[in-house]
């Protein structure tokens, strides 16, 4: 009687398996995108005040100190206006960034005979060139957080509906220097990870784990921000234009160097605090990102 009993409960459970594979099987292909988009918001909600410092150093070639202050100034009530635009945008370019890296090295290693150093260097461009779709919020972010603009747009919908009149073409402003960073930045960034993390001492504790993918996410991110710091400049410049001409890389290059005197130092101000910012945030994200991996 029992084994009979066995013998019909086991097709239900067979078929129970059966029916469970696909969804575990669907939600470990999305894991990747799952813990950059988590890594993406936790991140971005420590570390917006700073990004605000840095962006006015930025746009306009000021201190540290007076950034400061002109966010004083404008108060408390502002110190977090124009967050939902990152929010939204890093939260879906991280997903991006992480989960189609991952996707097309896969895809690309399946389907291309080339050495893996090429084909991820190849998933690391397209992923970073797909995670330029979402320019419109990065240009929106930099319009809301330039107090120019305080008095012209009250929230983020203001800020795209008063973008429609000009075209299409006004919500990708700066999409070269864009596309030119996201591309080679992530080159390096994937490149480097786990090289970087095989120098620093062996972790043998869950929290020693968390430590070193901090330092590891925090040194590249680090680097990269002071590398890609004056494309930075060029394309905050280019965005935080509204209507009119639409000036090429290398004029508004020439325009900003002359601004500030032709000089290294002015065109890097700013740098500094991008650099502990860039530390801060990418520590974060590489740290969440692998946490994440490892329980999901």
């Amino acid at each position: 009687m029992d084994s009979e009993a066995h013998e019909k409960r086991a097709p239900l459970l067979t078929s129970s398996k059966q029916d469970i594979a696909p969804h575990i099987a669907h939600v470990g292909g999305m894991k990747h995108y799952l813990c950059g988009c988590c890594a993406a918001f936790n991140n971005i909600a420590i570390t917006f005040p700073i990004q605000k410092v840095l962006f006015r150093q930025q746009l306009y070639g000021i201190r540290t100190r007076d950034a400061v202050l002109q966010l004083r100034r404008d108060g408390f009530r502002n110190l977090y206006r124009g967050i939902l635009p990152p929010l939204m945008q890093k939260t879906t370019t991280l997903a991006l960034m992480f989960g189609l890296y991952e996707d097309l090295s896969c895809l690309l290693h399946k389907h291309v005979s080339t050495p893996e150093f090429a084909t991820r260097s190849m998933a690391a461009v397209l992923a970073g060139t797909t995670e330029a779709i979402f320019t419109p919020l990065e240009r929106v972010q930099t319009l809301l957080q330039d107090h120019k603009h305080h008095d012209k747009f009250t929230n983020t919908y203001h800020a795209f509906k008063a973008l429609k009149c000009h075209g299409m073409r006004e919500y990708y402003r700066g999409l070269v220097p864009i596309l030119f960073r996201n591309g080679f930045s992530n080159v390096l960034f994937f490149g480097l990870r786990g090289p970087i993390k095989e120098h620093l001492p062996t972790a043998t504790t869950h929290s020693a784990h968390l430590v070193n993918d901090f330092i590891c996410g925090g040194l590249l991110g680090a680097v990269l921000g002071i590398l890609f710091f004056p494309v930075n400049v060029v394309k905050t410049r280019m965005q935080s234009q509204i209507g009119g001409e639409f000036q090429s890389f290398p004029k508004v290059f020439q325009k900003i160097w002359l601004e500030r005197d032709r000089k290294l130092t002015n065109l890097f101000r700013g740098a500094h605090l991008n650099y502990h910012r860039s530390l801060i945030s990418w520590g974060i994200i590489n740290a969440t990102y692998e946490f994440l991996l490892k329980i999901i």
